[in-house]
């Protein structure tokens, strides 16, 4: 029955926040030393993750990430920042599928930046999209200081009462903080002309196809959000090579 299932899922989130606050007690709370992104969406989350550590290393940042299109456990999740932590980050990122974010694996901590590639209602498995976005609220309620969303998505509507504390960055082609004014497709790689905060800039990747173009300005969208310039986001997205 529906009250069932939903009693079942009160218990559930019930047990997984008494397991986080043991985890956050295990590990001594090491995320509180750093800046968390997490980024979440049906595709693109593990290339803009690899995007972003690359934008943070081109500006002298250290960081850490986990990525993975797969769902993880929260003990996983609490180990990777304690390992951080430990070898000197002040960055994380984490990429996490709806399926994880269903499980609130970030409650309790203190998340700085959360991302949005898409809503691909198509692309999910076994979530209908009610329950997707109710997944994605677990993260988005957290009060993250930056929102980051995909203001292209044929579902935008659905997701755009999501906002940050402080700041909430739209990219897209149309009404956008971060605008794509432009893009360039090419067998073995993309570029795209970004307006960000009326400066204009060129970046390129060696990902083919149109998708990278999002991908591209959902980084710029995060890192212009953190305040690094936008020759570290030029840099950084050149040289990220997937192969």
């Amino acid at each position: 029955s529906k009250s069932g299932k939903n009693k079942n899922g009160g218990v559930r989130a019930g047990a997984q926040k008494v397991k986080a606050k043991l985890l956050k007690s295990y590990y001594g709370n090491p995320a509180k030393d750093m800046k968390v992104i997490a980024i979440t969406g049906t595709t693109g989350k593990v290339t803009v993750a690899h995007y972003m550590h690359e934008i943070l290393r081109a500006s002298g940042e250290q960081v850490a990430v986990l990525a993975s299109d797969q769902p993880f456990k929260m003990g996983v999740l609490h180990k990777f920042l304690s390992d951080a932590w430990k070898a000197g980050a002040n960055y994380v990122i984490v990429t996490v599928p709806a399926e994880g974010l269903r499980d609130n694996i970030f409650y309790g901590l203190p998340v700085n930046v959360a991302a949005m590639t898409n809503f691909v209602t198509a692309g999910l498995n076994d979530m209908e999209p009610e329950e997707y976005l109710e997944s994605e609220k677990t993260l988005f309620d957290m009060k993250p200081e930056i929102v980051v969303l995909n203001g292209d998505d044929l579902n935008y509507d659905t997701f755009a009462d999501f906002k940050g504390s402080k700041e909430t960055i739209v990219f897209g082609q149309s009404g956008a903080d971060v605008k794509i004014l432009n893009s360039k497709l090419y067998p073995k790689g993309t570029e795209a002309t970004l307006s960000i905060k009326s400066e204009v800039i060129s970046v390129a990747t060696f990902i083919a196809g149109e998708t990278a173009v999002s991908y591209m300005a959902c980084a710029a969208a995060i890192a212009s959000g953190l305040g690094i310039s936008t020759d570290d986001i030029i840099d950084g997205i050149a040289e990220y090579n997937p192969s």
